[in-house]
């Protein structure tokens, strides 16, 4: 599989709001504006948690504030019904659409779909049996770092190679929701580029262009953040999405860039 870097991935997680219409729009959104891909999350709420109202199970801070987790995933998710049409329907309109299996059981769904490549979310990158799964399929792994320790991840890192992933590609990556500017080491771009030999992208949770443009000067070349549809107001992520033409402009500085760099 080959990757025309800048390579930008417009993830649209939750932002379909539970209408399909809406996701449809959103993969449409995301051709129209430049995306290289579209990506889904693929899980249930049972793959993720328990039914359980207990006080562990609440958050208790942050932009979710106050859901339960098992709520908060059953709102959140894209049904497993919808996932063949929207693999259809990316392919007919030439956007490569892929996703980020949160079981085992999710891998053995998407295989089903020929879904070209895998991403490993932050949250997920110490589940060694996953990983384990994902890199038997061969196909291109995007690991998100998140709020792991060097030791963590070259340790998914080797995993994944040992279990036979060819091409692995990590995200720089914040868990903070949206992020701050003051919540960034960019520099953490050049040590995983100089230990892991590989692919190195940003995982973009901050509002604007800034952070994507500074991470592309200091060697980021895969770009993932959320996109929402033009003047979009309600959606679970909507807070850090960019939206609609701001897609493109968000792109297009990413291959201005790119080219000032040359």
């Amino acid at each position: 599989m080959k990757f025309k870097k800048p390579y930008f991935i417009a993830e649209i997680s939750a932002n379909h709001c539970g209408s399909f219409e809406k996701a449809i729009k959103l993969i449409k959104c995301a051709k129209i504006n430049g995306a290289s891909a579209v990506k889904l999350q693929t899980y249930t709420a049972d793959m993720m948690t328990i039914k359980s109202n207990k006080k562990y199970f609440k958050i208790k801070d942050g932009l979710w504030k106050g859901y339960n987790l098992w709520d908060l995933y059953n709102k959140a998710h894209t049904p497993l019904s919808w996932h063949p049409k929207l693999f259809k329907y990316a392919k007919k309109i030439g956007i490569t659409i892929f996703s980020t299996p949160f079981s085992e059981k999710a891998v053995d769904f998407l295989e089903n779909l020929n879904c070209p490549m895998y991403k490993v979310a932050s949250f997920e990158m110490t589940d060694i049996p996953l990983i384990e799964k994902i890199a038997k399929t061969k196909k291109p792994m995007i690991i998100s770092t998140g709020m792991a320790n060097l030791r963590e991840i070259k340790n998914t890192f080797n995993v994944a190679k040992r279990n036979g992933a060819k091409k692995i590609i990590l995200l720089y990556c914040v868990s903070n929701y949206p992020s701050n500017i003051n919540d960034f080491n960019l520099h953490n771009i050049k040590v995983l580029k100089k230990i892991f030999k590989c692919d190195i992208g940003l995982s973009d949770h901050s509002k604007g262009n800034l952070i994507a443009t500074l991470a592309l000067s200091q060697g980021a070349e895969f770009f993932e953040k959320h996109i929402a549809l033009e003047n979009q107001k309600n959606g679970i992520d909507i807070e850090f999405s960019v939206k609609g033409k701001k897609i493109k402009e968000y792109v297009d500085t990413l291959n201005n860039s790119s080219k000032l760099l040359e």
